[in-house]
Order: C-alpha cells, then structure tokens, then sequence
C-alpha cells in the first residue's frame, strides 16, 4: 500500500520529555540544508526553543541556546551551516522587520527558525517547513508535546519524504 501524498507531507511525532524535543531538533537538523526557513508555532513554553537547540546541536553548537525574545534575532554564523534563530513574539509591528533588515538574513546558505511567525505576517518569506508543539497528556499521566511537522514547500517535503528517525 503507498502512502497518500498528503501523509507524505506531514508527520505527527509524541516528544515525551525536553530530551526527546532536543532529539527530535537533532533529527531534524541532519536533514535540513541551506536556503530553508521553519515556522515553530505553540503557546509559551511548548519547547520552540528546546527544539532549536536540538537543530542547532545537528550543525555542531554545542553552547546554550536562549530564546532572542528581546532581540529578536540570535545568529549563529560558525556552524557548518548558518542558522538564525528568531523570536517575534515581542514584535510590535511586522513593519519592524523591514527596518532590521530581514531580508539579509533569507539567503540560500542560511536556515531561518522562526518563533511566533504570524507576528511577522507580511514580511517573512513562505515556510518551508512548519513545526507545530502542543501539550500532550502521555499514557503514562506526564504531560509531554505533540510535534506536527508539516512540508509547505518541494523542498521541505523532500524533507519529510526521506525523514530518518
């Protein structure tokens, strides 16, 4: 039996604790490359960040990784690949972008993770790929999160289609 193609452009993960979100970043980030931008969406303390890191971990950081909710913007230039690392979540303007100069940041060695997305609506580029965390009530009675990975774009679902756990 195939997969539909819509399976193909979506998985649905259970993250049972931070080490398995910072995991499933890793996961990630060995199968993402260069000129991709990731929409992470979910409510205040999801574990947007605790992915990140995870993603980042992928391209060799081995640092902490805080969320850039004061400046919006944490770059990460000496990794094997750059990443950037937004927080729009105390975005006042989406027009604030645009005097930041966001645009520099989209270029095709970059990879964009970006927290809060719909407070930049208007001036960010299309996802390629768009994670979403929500709480979870595990078998066990622990909260855990649901991550639901979506293709937007050719290339993010080239992602998922070749996605190895």
């Amino acid at each position: 039996m195939t997969k539909s193609v819509k399976e193909d452009l979506q998985k649905s993960l259970l993250l049972a604790d931070e080490l398995a979100t910072v995991s499933a970043g890793q996961t990630l980030g060995r199968q993402i490359s260069g000129g991709m931008t990731l929409f992470l969406e979910g409510q205040l303390g999801a574990g947007k960040t605790t992915f990140t890191r995870g993603v980042l971990q992928a391209f060799g950081h081995s640092g902490s990784v805080k969320s850039p909710t004061y400046t919006l913007v944490e770059p990460y230039e000496n990794l094997a690949t750059a990443v950037y690392h937004f927080d729009l979540y105390r975005l006042g303007d989406p027009e604030e972008l645009e005097y930041m100069g966001m645009r520099d940041y989209f270029h095709e060695e970059a990879i964009c993770l970006i927290e809060w997305p719909e407070r930049g609506e208007g001036f960010l580029p299309a996802a390629d790929i768009r994670l979403e965390l929500l709480p979870k009530k595990m078998e066990s009675g622990v909260v855990g999160r649901k991550l639901i990975i979506t293709a937007i774009t050719e290339k993010g679902g080239n992602v998922l289609k070749h996605w190895k756990s």
